[in-house]
């Protein structure tokens, strides 16, 4: 065995608390290249401002400009990256203050970004792949009168994640957040001109909001408890309380996990992701697939000292990936839409990250591991699917494809390095970041090792089966194209960032978990930030299932999932139309009903709620307005009569007060 799978290293030495120093220290001061970090915000931020102000003045040239901006991006992002890789361990972290953003009393707070190798491992995956998205786009969206939006909207959301990633406050990664919120309705709804795209869009929007309204909550307690919201100062006063206030740390754990859960598509906040397939497929690579559902699970990793402290929150947030993996793995293997069973695999994958970031130090790297492999082969098939779609008249239906591979040949064999990436199968990417989770999640004592063990080895097997229904549906097996239908490969400009993505699927895991180094490199460079990697004072730890069987034990359940769907979407016909299946199938179909819940549980009790509060402003804030309104005005009427304009009357008047006034003196005489 080599050393990333050695008992003796690897997973079975990792700290239980390593420290990436004492929080709350300072990150030193950025130099350099580190000193213009803030390009990486400008250039993608200055992109959409000339094409969004520039209107159709810049419709010929604004796609490529957007391009090459991005491209610049990951260039910055690409020297911050060496210049960090230079410095030792304990000086990789660097801080580049903007300028002075908050001043209210004693709460001072500077607009400032954290370079470290957290931020910068994202800021590498968002640019590269958002750039190769950017490529592909000006294929895709070739004819597109509205490309140069299209376009604007692309820089405008790689801005906000690049600045999502790198802030240095709690409350500047909300400005960010907010940032790729708003792109992400942009983008989703692009082709509003569809009621049901419009729809998809403000879906996402409102299911976002619910978990944003957890990330604003969990600020202001931070401010409440702790005085600031900068990094810094929040885990330095998390590690000064120590047991003091447990509650108040576990509430704020609780929340940043509603946050994330709005943000990654995590159960109970997930149904808006196969609606959100509305988009440009694109969007579907680069927001839902590669960077803006993954944003839930930096914030768990980032507010690591948080989770540390408060075990209740931590083991919530494995709770919740639990549940997630499986239950976007279940929809999975429903879905006849190429497009929505790639959305339900993200969802399933991403519960995979969130469950490694429950485990603690022992599976934070890992989560963000498979973040990056994830965000490479899933964009490759994401894209892939939109080659499908160009190479047969935008038709998402699988029914209707079928020995794709001999007519679409870059596709095909792009697509296929995805599939055994998520499949896990070795050497491919999956195979080192995936199952060093599951290994991870064996680790523990009591039920937790076999519930979330068990948890992720289900996963992996049906995922293996809904990923080779899809691969086979789509690729192998009998032709079930309509007689119209010519599929054909796709232009250059789309298959190249395919073949890049590809390239990555096949080989990124291997490189970063390098076998035959003492430490794995993705470990060595994530280890002192977030925990978890070998040293003094670490404490081993060991699978319950030793970790040699457990991965001869993961690669034949996949085995499994693929040979059952070998016989039942490749040796055998598919039909063309979906037969009604078993209930567990139809429920499947309709996202195990959790629209329907939603709706059940907050859309009805909320309009309800709605209707209760505007009756009771209408009748009682608006009626007892309009009560004294209408009092006030009766009496008005009533007095104004007494004005007749009448000398006579007046001068009756008065002879009738001056007779009151003596017989009042008179009585009191």
């Amino acid at each position: 065995m080599t050393s990333f799978l050695n008992p003796a290293s690897g997973l079975s030495a990792l700290a239980t608390g390593m420290p990436v120093g004492e929080p709350g220290t300072a990150a030193l001061g950025a130099s350099g290249i580190t000193a213009y970090a803030w390009l990486l915000v400008a250039l993608p931020l200055l992109g959409a401002a000339v094409l969004l102000l520039g209107g159709r003045r810049t419709d010929k040239w604004g796609p490529l400009l957007a391009t090459g901006l991005s491209w610049g991006a990951f260039l910055v992002g690409l020297g911050v990256f060496f210049n960090i890789l230079g410095y030792a361990d304990a000086d990789r972290a660097r801080s580049l203050k903007l300028f002075s953003w908050i001043g209210a009393g004693s709460f001072q707070l500077d607009a400032g970004m954290l370079l470290d190798p957290l931020s910068v491992s994202f800021v590498l995956l968002v640019t590269f792949v958002g750039s190769l998205i950017h490529v592909y786009s000006l294929g895709y969206m070739e004819h597109d009168p509205d490309k140069r939006r299209f376009f604007a909207y692309l820089n405008l959301f790689v801005a906000a994640m690049l600045l999502l990633v790198l802030a240095d406050s709690y409350l500047l990664l909300y400005v960010g957040w907010e940032g790729v919120g708003l792109a992400s309705y942009l983008l989703i709804g692009f082709w509003n001109w569809n009621p049901a795209y419009a729809t998809a869009a403000n879906k996402a929007f409102i299911a976002n909001r619910v978990g944003d309204l957890g990330m604003g909550v969990a600020i202001m307690a931070m401010f409440w408890q702790f005085g600031k919201v900068d990094f810094a100062s929040v885990n330095a006063g998390v590690a000064a309380l120590g047991d003091a206030n447990k509650g108040a740390i576990t509430a704020i754990g609780l929340f940043l996990l509603l946050a994330a859960c709005g943000k990654s598509a995590q159960f109970p906040l997930q149904s808006w992701l196969g609606d959100a397939m509305a988009g440009p497929t694109p969007v579907s690579a680069l927001i839902h697939a590669a960077t803006m559902v993954t944003a839930g699970v930096y914030l768990v990793v980032r507010s690591h000292v948080i989770f540390d402290a408060a075990p209740t929150a931590q083991t919530a947030v494995a709770i919740v990936g639990a549940i997630t993996l499986i239950f976007g793995a279940i929809v999975g293997c429903a879905k006849d839409d190429i497009k929505k069973a790639l959305a339900a695999s993200t969802m399933s994958q991403i519960g995979y990250m969130m469950l490694a970031a429950g485990l603690g130090p022992v599976g934070y790297v890992f989560a963000i591991f498979h973040l990056l492999t994830h965000g490479f082969f899933k964009a490759g098939m994401f894209l892939g699917a939109g080659s499908v779609m160009h190479g047969m008249n935008d038709k998402v239906d699988m029914r209707g494809f079928g020995n794709l591979s001999g007519a679409m040949k870059i596709t095909w064999a792009t697509f296929g390095l995805g599939w055994l990436a998520i499949l896990g199968v070795p050497p491919f990417a999956g195979f080192w970041s995936k199952d060093k989770i599951i290994e991870a999640a064996f680790i523990g004592e009591g039920w937790r090792p076999w519930v979330f063990g068990m948890a992720t080895l289900i996963g992996a097997g049906i995922t293996a089966f809904y990923m080779s229904r899809l691969f086979f549906m789509t690729f192998q097996g009998q032709k079930r194209w309509p007689k119209d239908a010519h599929p054909h490969e796709s232009p250059r400009l789309m298959t190249v960032p395919m073949i890049v993505l590809a390239m990555g699927s096949a080989l990124l895991g291997l490189i970063l978990a390098w076998p035959f180094a003492k430490v794995a490199p993705i470990q060595a460079w994530l280890g002192p930030v977030v925990g978890g990697h070998e040293g003094e004072g670490a404490v081993e730890h060991h699978p319950v299932i030793p970790p040699t069987a457990l991965i001869v034990l993961t690669l034949a359940v996949v085995a499994t999932g693929v040979a059952i769907a070998w016989m039942k979407y490749w040796r055998d016909a598919v039909p063309k139309v979906a037969p009604a299946g078993s209930l567990l199938t139809r429920a499947a179909r309709n996202d195990l009903y959790q629209d329907q819940v939603n709706e059940g549980l907050l859309m009805r009790p909320g309009i309800h709620a709605t209707r209760a509060l505007v009756f009771a402003d209408q009748k009682g804030v608006d009626g007892a307005v309009g009560g004294l309104a209408a009092l006030v005005g009766g009496t008005s009427a009533r007095v104004r009569k007494l004005q007749n304009g009448f000398a006579r009357s007046y001068a009756l008047t008065m002879l009738l007060g001056v007779v009151v006034i003596l017989g009042a003196v008179w009585v009191m005489q």
